[in-house]
């Protein structure tokens, strides 16, 4: 569909598959360290990270150190924001309920939301530290009822350490005061494979979760199976749909406010109207010399930005729901019309108020971990359903739902040619007074 595109600005690159030569690392990776145990995991930490601590778990005093040395505004931030993510997530638990039905007399049948026992949560630390994280990989499932949640951070980069266990502070406060149950300081792929095989005599957790590089990815798709995961989150991307009415230094704001993310990081701009798409393009030239990160967002634009200029708002609404994107913002005269047509998309953020950054940071509460890559298509983000498991269950009490019920059953499994599960029915009607067909 994209070579019908009316295009303001191509990107000079497209993310493709991953390397082969990350899948085969991976592959190697994961295969060590389930023979080789915590032997090897400390081998990878040392190679990958230059860290080979006593112990990789932060210790209580650890966590109080950390307490201390995070300031206030942003312990008061932190607070708000856990406070924003808990409710969210409290509103979306109150929708998953238990329930039972009697759709025919005597005939039961029933739903019960079970938390998922043991959850690992992977809080990334590389380019930036992502405080955020815990917001949405340990508090969630903690408001879902996990019973407990472990999880692995990497150590801050050798020369930036100041301490022999060198975890960044703000994310041990930020983790402990989101009831984590325990905190590892191991990074990349070796985290992944710890908590999936057991770590330091913990039993293997039942579901991974948290973003990370390529290499977090593509080890979380191969553990897929062995263990749960949430989903597998490619480069952070944003799109932003909008007409003649928008304002081009917040669009242009946006745009790059995700480009930082990474050097591959797209942005797409969709838009009704071909002076502001210009206008735009100008205002991103004129503001990526005032960002700290321009190296970053400059690459990400150069390469993988587009600007499409499309007829109506219909097209928009197309181009948008092939995009799929991660985080999709709406800046038009109508935000409720799109809001009611649009379908593909992780999180959207309506009107120029809103903007990606105070979800990304947990302050409207909503998740952040989302599809990307297009998977928007046929999924949603994490959410506390992620950290349960519906699960059904039946009764028949009565000969009447029996006699009902067993016949249909019988001739099924004549057509299946499974005789045992047709005699499963054939007693059962008997007994229940009918006859067999």
């Amino acid at each position: 569909m994209d070579e019908e595109w009316t295009y303001l600005k191509r990107p000079l690159k497209h993310d493709g598959p991953v390397e082969p030569d990350v899948v085969d690392r991976v592959s190697d990776m994961l295969l060590d360290i389930e023979r080789g145990g915590m032997d090897a995991i400390r081998k990878w930490s040392l190679e990958l990270d230059g860290w080979d601590p006593p112990s990789f778990l932060v210790t209580s005093r650890e966590i109080a150190a950390a307490r201390e040395r995070v300031v206030p505004d942003f312990r008061d931030a932190f607070a708000l924001a856990m406070e924003n993510v808990a409710q969210f997530a409290r509103l979306q638990r109150a929708t998953l309920v238990d329930a039972e039905w009697e759709p025919k007399p005597g005939v039961i049948v029933g739903q019960r939301q079970i938390p998922i026992d043991k959850v690992g949560s992977y809080l990334p630390g590389g380019r930036y530290p992502l405080v955020s994280s815990p917001l949405m990989s340990v508090l969630v499932p903690k408001v879902a009822g996990v019973g407990s949640v472990v999880t692995c951070t990497p150590p801050i980069p050798v020369a930036a350490r100041i301490s022999d266990h060198a975890v960044d502070p703000a994310m041990v406060y930020a983790t402990d005061a989101c009831g984590a149950d325990a905190i590892f300081s191991i990074g990349g792929v070796p985290a992944l494979a710890a908590m999936t095989f057991g770590i330091e005599g913990l039993t293997p957790v039942d579901i991974v979760c948290g973003a990370g590089n390529q290499f977090v990815a593509e080890a979380k798709r191969q553990l897929f199976g062995r263990v749960g995961i949430d989903l597998l989150a490619g480069p952070s991307e944003v799109a932003v749909i909008c007409d003649e009415t928008a304002d081009p230094e917040l669009v242009a704001a946006d745009l790059l406010g995700q480009a930082e993310h990474g050097p591959n990081s797209p942005a797409f701009l969709v838009t009704t109207d071909e002076a502001i798409g210009h206008r735009v393009l100008a205002e991103i030239e004129r503001q990526l010399p005032l960002l700290r990160t321009r190296t970053v967002a400059e690459a990400a634009w150069r390469d993988y930005g587009v600007v499409v200029l499309c007829h109506s708002r219909e097209d928009a609404v197309a181009v948008s729901d092939e995009i799929a994107c991660e985080h999709l913002e709406v800046h038009t005269a109508d935000d409720a019309w799109y809001h009611a047509r649009l379908r593909n998309y992780g999180s959207i953020f309506l009107g120029e108020r809103a903007t990606v950054a105070y979800s990304d940071k947990g302050l409207t509460g909503t998740n952040h971990t989302l599809p990307t890559r297009r998977t928007a298509r046929y999924t949603g983000g994490l959410s506390v359903a992620k950290f349960l498991k519906t699960v059904t269950y039946q009764r028949i009490e009565s000969d009447d739902a029996t006699r009902e019920i067993a016949p249909a059953v019988i001739w099924f499994d004549r057509m299946d040619m499974l005789h045992g599960h047709e005699r499963t029915a054939a007693i059962r009607l008997e007994r229940a007074g009918g006859t067999v067909p």
